[in-house]
């Protein structure tokens, strides 16, 4: 595996690959676990040249001390990019992303996306999502993108840029499943942040989208809803910032549950200060 540090390195490493060269690109902010690397594997199945990124993307952070306390193990994370057959690694610092100092130069109008859920939570997360990938597709120049289903969000953020930057419309983005532990919780690098304790009790994040899942005739959704934030509680929850049951195309809310309507339950509620994100489709 090949690591660039800087721009101009990695666009020459990628010059003296034959063309045209299928490429699949892999973002990521380290803390690697099984999640990312099904997404390196997916890239490698489809016989694509491999590229992953480790960068800690400072403007989709609105919360400092969340991005101050964001688990960093590079060395083990190379390591794991090896084993797994990645051919590039870009490994740019802040001052290489961000030579005028962290600041976005301009805004995506991402409109009702990011006004809900994460965007509402979270302002300016998105700016921050959108800027950095825009600017490293615009170096790697991928054929394909590989994503994971656990931030729905941020992959339909993704898919917007995609069409509105008429530069990278050509790249094929790929969502793939969220890949879980043993308990049922998504796979995250926030969870390196939870006591053995609080991991095993984060599994009920998960188990209350299944409750709804499985319930999801029985009550109405506003009555489904607060029985779930009441599982939450009762399960170890400190604090709750949202539980929608949302259209699987808008993420806009759903008054009512139609079996032909795509539709999805999606969560966010904080476990020992760590905030945690999961998903489920519900048909």
């Amino acid at each position: 595996m090949i690591i660039c540090k800087t721009k101009q390195a990695l666009q020459k490493v990628l010059q003296l690959q034959n063309n045209p060269i299928s490429i699949g690109f892999v973002p990521t902010m380290g803390a690697l676990h099984n999640g990312h690397l099904a997404l390196i594997d997916a890239s490698k199945k489809a016989g694509n040249y491999t590229v992953s990124s480790i960068f800690v993307n400072p403007t989709q952070f609105n919360n400092k001390e969340d991005f101050d306390k964001y688990p960093i193990s590079i060395e083990a994370d190379i390591n794991l990019l090896i084993q797994h057959q990645c051919d590039v690694l870009f490994l740019p610092t802040v001052a290489e992303m961000y030579p005028d100092g962290p600041k976005i130069p301009h805004h995506y109008p991402l409109n009702y996306l990011e006004q809900i859920l994460e965007g509402e939570y979270r302002p300016g997360h998105f700016q921050g999502v959108c800027y950095i990938v825009e600017q490293l597709l615009k170096l790697v120049t991928p054929t394909h993108l590989y994503m994971g289903s656990k931030d729905y969000q941020q992959c339909m953020v993704i898919q917007f840029l995609l069409q509105y930057n008429q530069q990278l419309s050509n790249i094929q983005l790929h969502i793939e499943p969220t890949v879980r532990e043993a308990n049922g919780l998504a796979m995250s690098s926030r969870n390196r942040r939870l006591s053995t304790e609080n991991f095993n009790k984060a599994a009920t994040l998960f188990q209350t989208l299944v409750f709804i899942k499985q319930n999801i005739g029985q009550y109405s959704l506003d009555a489904l809803i607060n029985m779930a934030k009441t599982k939450l509680i009762e399960g170890g929850f400190e604090k709750i910032d949202y539980i929608s049951i949302a259209d699987a195309h808008t993420l806009k809310p759903i008054e009512q549950f139609n079996p032909q309507q795509p539709a999805i339950v999606l969560a966010a509620a904080f476990l020992q200060n760590v905030r945690l994100i999961d998903n489920l489709p519900l048909n």
